[in-house]
């Protein structure tokens, strides 16, 4: 089921949504304001987010801009309190794919999630798994076929490449073990040998394709691997 980010400073509010979209089925994250969701996005990798307007600090339209510039393709449905007409134009002008006012009904809220996921999985939308972080090349991977571009230049990958900078990409900023690498390479079309010497060497022809672009795969020792972004 897809991870959403919920960003939302009312603390009721956000326990709700965590408990009543967890019921659903959904991987959740939280912040409590825009600065902790910049720092959370950077870090890891999200289907969509829900996004208060009303936040302290850094508010939620300046977090949608941030957004807008680094994530392009992410998902975001805007839940806040503002009715207007010219606070909803505003909100969607600025690059939200859904808007919706307080109070809402768990049922509304919940269908216009899976309408905003189903579409940005469609090719016409640029559906693509995808990160981009400050003084970072945008990596982008298509979710069903071993394709995969740094900013706009095709990656030559086979499909077992793919299939570990995809499980990379799921996990950014995590540390995913050889046994997770090993498993997902049972559902891949055979490449010759698998196992820790064949990691290595998958390991190392990444990071050459990676290379200059911001993005690394560090060797966590004794754990597995990790895509970061470098200094």
């Amino acid at each position: 089921m897809a991870h959403l980010l919920i960003v939302e400073d009312d603390e009721l509010l956000r326990d709700a949504l965590q408990a009543q979209l967890g019921h659903a089925g959904y991987t959740l994250s939280v912040a409590s304001d825009g600065e902790q969701a910049q720092q959370i996005l950077l870090a890891q990798r999200f289907d969509a987010v829900v996004l208060d307007l009303g936040l302290p600090g850094i508010d939620g339209l300046q977090v949608l801009r941030w957004i807008r510039q680094r994530l392009a393709a992410l998902p975001v449905l805007i839940l806040t309190a503002r009715d207007g007409l010219d606070d909803r134009v505003q909100g969607l002008n600025e690059g939200a794919d859904d808007y919706l006012t307080k109070p809402f009904d768990l049922a509304e809220l919940l269908a216009r999630l899976q309408a905003m996921l189903r579409r940005a999985r469609l090719p016409a939308f640029g559906g693509s798994l995808q990160v981009q972080a400050p003084g970072a090349a945008r990596l982008r991977l298509d979710p069903d076929k071993p394709l995969a571009w740094l900013d706009e230049q095709a990656l030559d990958v086979t499909h077992r490449e793919w299939s570990l900078l995809r499980l990379l990409l799921d996990n950014m900023g995590q540390v995913i073990s050889r046994e997770d690498v090993l498993t997902v390479w049972q559902t891949v079309p055979s490449e010759g040998a698998t196992g820790s010497n064949a990691l290595e060497v998958y390991i190392h022809r990444l990071r050459r394709k990676l290379q200059d672009s911001g993005l690394n795969i560090r060797n966590v020792r004794g754990l597995g691997y990790l895509l970061e972004t470098t200094p």
